[in-house]
């Protein structure tokens, strides 16, 4: 006898939540309802899958492993769904998509009109994250896909190249380069420069753009790119914006002077998925409206 995806949901769930009762709810079961799957689930495997307080949950090694397993069998299966449905429609249906800060709240915004326009059946939910946790939401099933920025090492997923990022300059007004227009940088060899907190991978990036001549102040971290902004507006320094952040307006009523670097090494924005899913079609469909949702940022940041 093989256990049911029921079953294995509720399994799924314990080990997440490590809590019977919030696992009920998330599973929308009662408590029994959920303990006597669980039961009968450890029943047909015939071993224990976990320890039970009256306080807390325990997953025992061979359940977690079990429901590590469980997870993948269930995404799978939730493929095999799609696969169906994508075969009537594209881009229908339900799409979790994820981007990293420093591409979502410029790009997604443009995407939006575009797929209400030519996919008006997909149900587009948005999730906001650093790119290590897009990476696991995509490995565990969470997300469908993923907006990252590379070089970033994507293992085993599927990676599909969309465009290059470059960067501007951006200068407190009362900087000496704050009449020029483009630079190469060298005349800022000795300055250090205000970059996003460890964790962002514009960080690492930023550091990139002219290798070797970028050197980052250890003593100012910003959590996004508004607060650099703000910083440079103060005159606590400089920093390099990425252009997509410029052309959708992120300097726009700051006191600040912005300058082209035409010679910077770019981050490339891409959007990965897990290579076993169902709707790489989808995917690919997908990408040709993020490149067109940047190209019209670009000519309204030109205009």
């Amino acid at each position: 006898m093989l256990p049911s995806l029921r079953q294995l949901t509720f399994l799924v769930a314990l080990s997440e939540e490590l809590h019977f009762s919030n696992a009920a709810k998330r599973c929308n079961v009662t408590q029994s309802t959920l303990s006597a799957g669980l039961k009968d689930l450890e029943a047909i495997l015939q071993v224990s899958l976990a320890e039970r307080t009256k306080r807390s949950v325990i997953m025992t090694p061979i359940g977690a492993r079990i429901a590590a397993k469980a997870r993948e069998l269930l995404t799978d299966a939730e493929d095999l769904v799609t696969m169906a449905s994508e075969a009537s429609a594209p881009l229908s249906g339900d799409l979790h998509l994820g981007a990293i800060p420093t591409v979502g709240p410029f790009l997604l915004p443009r995407l939006r009109p575009l797929i209400k326009v030519a996919y008006p059946d997909l149900r587009l939910f948005l999730r906001e994250e650093l790119t290590e946790p897009l990476l696991e939401g995509l490995r565990s099933g969470r997300l469908d896909a993923a907006l990252i920025a590379l070089p970033h090492n994507t293992g085993e997923l599927m990676t599909h190249e969309l465009f290059d990022d470059g960067y501007h300059l951006v200068v407190p007004m009362d900087h000496p380069l704050s009449c020029a227009t483009r630079t190469d940088l060298t005349g800022l060899r000795d300055q250090k420069f205000m970059l996003l907190e460890k964790g962002h991978c514009l960080q690492q990036h930023a550091l990139s753009a002219y290798p070797g001549l970028i050197n980052r102040n250890e003593e100012f971290d910003a959590t996004s790119l508004p607060t650099l902004m703000a910083m440079v507006e103060e005159g606590l320094g400089t920093t390099l914006i990425p252009d997509l952040a410029i052309d959708a307006g992120l300097t726009r009523g700051h006191q600040v002077h912005r300058i082209s670097l035409p010679d910077a090494l770019p981050r490339r924005i891409a959007l990965v998925w897990r290579r076993s899913s169902a709707r790489e079609a989808d995917f690919l469909l997908l990408a040709d409206l993020l490149r067109e949702a940047r190209q019209s940022l670009k000519a309204k940041g030109r205009a």
